[in-house]
Parts: C-alpha cells; structure tokens; sequence
C-alpha cells in the first residue's frame, strides 16, 4: 500500500521520534506545546494511520533498516525510543551516519546496551531503572531539605531572648557569612522576641577578611565567658560542635550546629538541630538553601558575604566544589553588590603579611615534593595560608606546610595537590591528640596549644626546640622517614 502523504507543514524538523509507544507518545506531548516540527516514524501502520487522524506528521519505517532516512525531512534532534534495544542501536548507527551533527537522546533496556548506544554517537541515553532511581533520589532530597529548612525556622520562631551565633576561631568569609545568613533567618522567623548576636574569638587578621568586615559592616563580637552566659540559646557556624576549632567548653549546650566538615569527635547536645553536610562545598551553601526554602528576603549585604564565602572555600570555584555550590552562587549572583565585591577581592596586603611570605620562600627545605617552612613568631596567623598558598605552586611541590608560633600557639597551615593524600585526615591524625586538627583534601590547618610553655618570653626559640618531634609525627604517618632510610638519608 502506498504511503499517504504526510501532514503538512514541509520542510525541515526540529524533532524526530523513532518509536512512538508509551515514551514516545509522551514525548510528542511535551515537545507540542513549542510550536516546533516534530516528525514520527514507526514501523506500526495502524499507528502511524491514528497519529495522523491527530493531525502528527508521522512516517511508516522500519527503523531497523539502513534505508529508512530515505524520504524524511532533515531534523536537528532524534528521540529514539522503541523497547527493541537491536533497532534503537541500529538507528543511532543509521542517523550518525547520514547525519552526525544531529543530537540523539535513546532509550535503553539494559546496561549494556546504554553502553552500546553511547559508543555508537547518543548524546544521552535513558535507562528507565536509573532515570526513575535518580528522580526518587532528588525528590526525597529536596524534601528532606525543605523539612530540615522548616524545622530551623520553627525553632527560631518559638525561642526567646538572646541567640549567641559563633564562628569558628579567626573566622573566614564562609563562616562570617554563615553567620550573617542565620541571623537574617532568626529575625525574619521571630524579629521580635530573638535578638541574634555574632561571637568570634582569636582574630580576623587576613587583609581580604578585614576588608569584607569593614565593607559590609558586620557586626561582630569577641566572645567572652560573661557574653556566653547571657546568651539563652547558642548556634555554631562552620564548626561542627564544642571545641572543634572554637574555645566553647565541650560541656555547652549548643542548640544549633549547621557546617561542612566531616567531624565526629565532638560530642553533640540532644535535642539539638545538626546540619553537617561533608559533600557541600561550603556552610554559605548551605544558608544559601535555608534562605531560597523559606523564601527569606535576601539583602545586597547577605547575598555579597555569602557568595564571597562560598568562593572563597571552594577557591574560586576549583577546590571541593559541587553542583549545588554552583546552583547556589548563581541565586546569589544577581542580588550581589559587583563593586563592594571587587573592593573586597583587592585590598592592600600588610607588610607583616608580606615578611611571612618572604620568610617562608627564604626557610624552605623540600624533601621528596614535601615543603616544610619555619617562619617563626606571628602575630597575625592568616599569613600562613597566604604563604602556603603561594609555595605549593613551586614546581616539584606536592604538600607544603608552613609553620609558625603565636603567643598561645603553634599554628601549621597545609596545602596539597597529591591526590593519593587527603592532608586534612593527615593532620587530624598526626597532630589531633595534640590540639585542633583537620580539613580538606587539599587544604588543612592544625591549632597545637602551648599550655603551660605559652610562658616562654623567646617563641621562635622555643618553636625551632619542639618542632621536630612534633612533624616527624607527620613524617611518619606520609612514609618520609622511611624513604629517607632507604636512600642512606
């Protein structure tokens, strides 16, 4: 029987279906509501004959066969998606051949055939078990999401009196920020009856840090053990509990703990609202959720801060970095003050910073592409990342720490670009007995206090004394003093 003319209009498509069953029906649904061409084939009579009663430019082919393009309008997409996985491969064979700039979304049956599709040129392959696994999975995901956002907000809403929001020690742009983001939330869930104030101890000392203190006006506090008290209700940002990376007793009920270290030390108060989340890239990711959940007006201040600290811990977006950072910097992106942030991102850089630098360049001993660097007493800690920063870039480096001494302290800043090492297990390991230790695969900072030898009047001194026992901690959990061994060293 001759083949009936098609439905108009002529001329090119912007889809094709191959297979028109269940999937494919429901595709041509969805792609009719954008006033596109789309073109059917199916090797069905009967079906092809009802498709154009619907006024669907449809087309009788064996999609199995080598010749059945013959006749069809060209097309820039093709969904095929028949449940015979032979001739869904053959069609992709088939239209790759004659048309190898046309996308191809097919469907598969099994995943070996997903294998097969994607060899043959399918841009995307859909294999329903997997499809509808990972739909289940982000449903329940954004569910979840949205309930733990609503029970943050509800615990706001029935509190009252003062919520005390501390930062880790010498906080950074994600923590202050983390911070800012869950004050806005508390003001905007219970304004009237909660007052939240911002702690911090130790010192913002980085150039970067105080220029966004100073830009954005943000308040912040020193904590004290007097402030501590007159607070009814305690959160900690950026921090996942009492004492880690923080002065507050480990017996202090904290009531909300929201960060994105991996820490299980720390004891955690019942009845308290924990959000740790390890995979996110940074804790202002996560406000920025809680924000977008509960639909809380975000202000060009709040929206600067947090997307500069999200940028900051994922380091211009090129360290532990996820999709959902990404997703979230984007919200923010457009609510952001541009100028305010270029001012933030180019502030002058003191000269202690600059003498830390050098001294680290000048004290540098590499062994087996470790970088150890002594710069002795500091008054401002913040340089030691800075200086880390800069010589893990040395060719023949793969792991830098850069050590020094405050007055309570001896502060060790690590960076890492080997990939067999996750340097924040390594120091927790090495120096967590010892003091605060820990981070991320390629960035981590140890905190070792000093205790009774804070007394010491020469520091520098009294540094170059301990340290050797305390790295060769490190030296030993990494294999370099045995490789020393074998080398006669």
């Amino acid at each position: 029987m001759p083949e009936p003319a098609p439905f108009e209009p002529s001329g090119p498509a912007k889809y094709s279906i191959f297979g028109c069953g269940t999937n494919g029906y429901n595709i041509i649904l969805e792609l009719a509501k954008e006033n596109e061409r789309v073109i059917i084939i199916d090797r069905d009579e009967n079906r092809v004959r009802h498709l154009r009663d619907q006024k669907y430019d449809a087309y009788q082919r064996d999609i199995a066969s080598s010749d059945m393009l013959v006749g069809l309008p060209v097309f820039e997409i093709a969904f095929v998606m028949t449940g015979d996985p032979d001739a869904n491969l053959a069609a992709v064979v088939t239209i790759k051949k004659r048309y190898p700039a046309v996308q191809i979304v097919a469907l598969a049956t099994d995943p070996v055939n997903s294998q097969k599709l994607t060899a043959a040129g399918a841009e995307f392959v859909l294999y329903p078990q997997e499809v509808v696994a990972r739909s289940a999975i982000l449903q329940i995901k954004k569910q979840h999401s949205s309930r733990i956002s609503q029970r943050l907000f509800s615990l706001l809403a029935g509190w009252e009196g003062t919520l005390g929001i501390i930062t880790h020690k010498n906080p950074d742009p994600d923590a202050i920020s983390s911070a800012m983001a869950l004050a806005e939330i508390a003001k905007h869930a219970n304004g009237k009856s909660l007052t939240p104030r911002i702690f911090y101890e130790g010192n913002i000392g980085h150039q970067e840090n105080r220029t966004f203190v100073n830009l954005l006006d943000i308040k912040m506090e020193h904590l004290t053990a007097d402030a501590l008290q007159k607070c009814q209700y305690l959160a900690l940002v950026d921090c996942s509990g009492p004492g880690a990376n923080n002065d507050v007793p480990a017996q202090t009920k904290i009531n909300i703990i929201i960060d994105h270290h991996k820490d299980g030390k720390h004891a955690q108060s019942p009845g308290s609202f924990v959000d740790i989340r390890p995979g996110v890239g940074a804790t202002a990711s996560i406000m920025t959720q809680y924000l977008q959940e509960l639909d809380v007006p975000v202000d060009t201040r709040v929206a600067t801060a947090l997307l500069y600290g999200i940028r900051t811990d994922t380091k211009e977006f090129k360290r532990n970095v996820t999709p959902q950072d990404l997703n979230y910097a984007g919200f923010l992106l457009p609510l952001t003050d541009a100028d305010l942030l270029d001012k933030i991102m180019s502030p002058s850089m003191s000269q202690e910073t600059l003498d830390v630098i050098g001294k680290a360049i000048h004290e540098r001993k590499v062994q087996s592409g470790y970088l150890f660097a002594n710069v002795g007493y500091v008054m401002n800690r913040d340089a030691l990342p800075q200086a880390a920063e800069i010589l893990i870039t040395l060719e023949g480096v793969n792991t830098a720490l850069v050590y020094g001494i405050t007055d309570n302290a001896i502060i060790i800043s690590a960076r890492n670009r080997d990939i067999r090492l996750h340097i924040g297990n390594a120091l927790s390991e090495a120096f967590g007995e010892m003091g605060d230790a820990g981070g991320h695969p390629n960035m981590a900072a140890a905190t070792l206090p000093l205790h009774y030898f804070g007394k010491v009047e020469n520091k520098a001194q009294l540094l170059e004394f301990v340290i050797e026992p305390i790295l060769q901690k490190f030296k030993n959990l990494v294999g370099l003093e045995n490789e020393g061994k074998k080398n006669g060293a």
